[in-house]
């Protein structure tokens, strides 16, 4: 599986991005997907994570605190991660990855696979 992470750039605070993560086969072969971000010099750490199955289980990091929604959709072998009222910590590069063993494994440290990163830079 390979996967592929775009829809970063600069937006004001209080603005929204969509980011998007593709996968390269079906992400049914994978038994969740989710994004992570990284400030350099800082620890990446984990941000959502929605299962690859039908019923969608998704589960999101505290600091998210509701403004932030993982989807899928299954035509375009694509997760997606809407932020609304993005604030200046949001910034960062946002990374997806996906596991076969499902959502734990996701949410624990990153799955088997990975994306290249996407920045995401609010402005104050």
């Amino acid at each position: 599986v390979q996967l592929q992470a775009s829809g970063g750039g600069l937006v004001q605070a209080g603005g929204s991005l969509r980011l998007s993560c593709a996968a390269s086969g079906s992400i049914f072969v994978v038994g969740a997907i989710g994004w992570y971000r990284q400030v350099p010099g800082k620890q990446r750490e984990w941000v959502a994570t929605i299962t690859t199955t039908t019923a969608g289980v998704t589960k999101y990091a505290d600091f998210v605190q509701g403004r932030f929604t993982i989807s899928k959709d299954y035509a375009k072998n694509t997760v997606y991660l809407q932020m609304n009222s993005l604030k200046p910590d949001d910034t960062a590069v946002y990374y997806c990855t996906a596991d076969q063993r499902g959502l734990l494994p996701v949410v624990r440290g990153g799955g088997a696979y990975w994306g290249q990163g996407t920045l995401v830079t609010v402005s104050s």
